[in-house]
């Protein structure tokens, strides 16, 4: 009743029952503050709970991440290990000739036809024409012009760089050749049908101009149905390159002790024709 006589006087429209109404309200809202309490603790409770279940979910992530991470940090121990055991069972002795010079790319010298680079390394370090150049993922070039404390490094995407190399696993040689695009193109294959995205390209020692086993980068298949490669090096941030100091490959002329040398032939020995007619009759 009295629930059902509040909703009626709640629905009546009068001056005098809306000032009754504000009345009871300024009198009694205030002090059921108490009330409200609990329910404003329940809603911030909830709202903890759910941080507490997203922190959690995280959590468990991390934890899924971490296990990962031992697997591949075991992973990575095993092959450092297995990879010092077959360094060392083969004796495998690097290249003590295969020195290199860093330089600073001091300024861009490309033009629409000409991708280039200048280096503050020149002559005074050393440094000759035809040298390989390379930043720290791959073969970025080679030096083509070296002044007195400046030398200028022709890309591979350049006209004018022609390089040979091997690609893996195949083992077929080829010739990567620049045409101003990102991707230059590899020529001359013996079995272009062998050859699949994805392959790694190095760099072969044919005519000696660059040292042999650098990456280059991996074929990709292009729109225009040509093969390609993706260059290893990142050419949008080339700070520093390094200049590699090719030597001649030495070459050995002498036989060596442990090949015969060529005998001379001795004269026959004469034989006394009678003779010989004498030993065919007793025969």
């Amino acid at each position: 009743m009295l629930l059902l006589l509040t909703f009626l006087v709640w629905r009546i429209d009068s001056p005098r029952v809306e000032q009754f109404r504000i009345a009871v309200i300024d009198r009694v809202v205030p002090s059921f503050d108490w009330a409200m309490r609990p329910v404003t603790r329940v809603v911030a409770m909830a709202d903890r709970f759910s941080s507490y279940a997203r922190i959690i979910e995280q959590n468990q992530e991390l934890r899924r991440e971490l296990q990962q991470m031992r697997a591949w940090r075991e992973a990575a121990l095993q092959l450092e290990q297995r990879n010092a055991q077959l360094l060392d069972l083969a004796q495998v002795r690097l290249d003590p000739q295969l020195t290199h010079v860093t330089g600073v790319v001091m300024a861009d010298s490309g033009s629409p036809f000409r991708k280039s680079v200048l280096l503050n390394v020149g002559a005074r370090d050393g440094v000759q024409d035809g040298w390989a150049v390379m930043d720290g993922l791959g073969l970025a070039g080679r030096i083509a012009g070296v002044g007195q404390r400046t030398s200028r490094v022709v890309l591979l995407t350049d006209t004018a760089s022609a390089v040979p190399v091997v690609i893996q696993p195949s083992g077929q040689r080829a010739m990567l050749i620049g045409d101003h695009s990102p991707f230059p193109v590899l020529e001359f294959i013996e079995a272009p049908d062998d050859l699949r995205p994805g392959d790694r390209v190095i760099s072969s020692d044919d005519g000696g101009v660059f040292p042999a086993g650098i990456l280059v980068g991996e074929v990709v298949a292009t729109s225009d149905r040509r093969l390609r490669v993706r260059i290893a090096a990142d050419y949008g941030r080339l700070e520093f390159l390094r200049v590699l100091r090719s030597r001649p490959v030495e070459r050995i002329t002498d036989t060596g002790d442990l090949i015969v040398p060529n005998l001379q032939l001795l004269p026959a020995p004469e034989i006394d024709l009678d003779t010989s007619e004498n030993l065919r009759n007793d025969g």
